[in-house]
C-alpha cells in the first residue's frame, strides 16, 4: 500500500517500516535511462543546472517533471537529439528505456513518458 507524499511516495513494507522514494529520484533514474540512447544528446537543462548547482542555485526548473501518484508515476522529460537520428523512433526507445528502468529500480509503475525533443545537437556536422 502507498499513499500520496506530494513529492515522493511512501510504501508500507512488511513488518520493518516504510520505504519514501522523492520524485528527484525518480527524475534522475529517467535522465540516466533517457541519456543512454543512441542518438539523445542530453536532457534539457543539464549543463546550466549543473552550473547553477555550483554557485549555489538550486531553484531552477528542471528538464525532467515527475509526478506520483499511489504506486504509478507520469514522467515528462525534455531531451536535444543528436542530428541525423529517426525522432519518431529515438523517443520511441527513450520512453520503453526510461519506463523499464523506473519500473525495475522503484517498483513503481510507469503510465506515461511523455519526451519533448527541444533541440538538435549540430556538433560534429559539417
Amino acid at each position: 500500500m502507498a499513499k500520496d507524499m506530494g513529492k515522493g511516495t511512501v510504501m508500507q513494507g512488511d513488518t520493518v517500516g516504510e520505504i519514501r522514494i522523492a520524485g528527484d529520484v525518480v527524475a534522475n533514474i529517467a535522465g540516466i535511462a533517457a541519456t543512454e540512447i543512441e542518438g539523445v544528446a542530453a536532457t534539457v537543462g543539464n549543463v546550466t543546472n549543473e552550473l547553477m548547482n555550483k554557485v549555489g542555485i538550486k531553484t531552477l526548473n528542471k528538464a525532467i517533471k515527475v509526478e506520483i501518484n499511489d504506486r504509478t508515476c507520469k514522467v515528462i522529460i525534455g531531451l536535444i537529439m543528436k542530428y541525423g537520428y529517426h525522432i519518431p523512433t529515438t523517443c520511441k526507445q527513450v520512453q520503453e528505456r526510461v519506463r523499464v528502468s523506473i519500473e525495475n529500480m522503484t517498483g513503481l509503475t510507469v503510465e506515461d513518458v511523455c519526451v519533448r525533443v527541444e533541440g538538435i545537437d549540430m556538433t560534429g556536422q559539417a
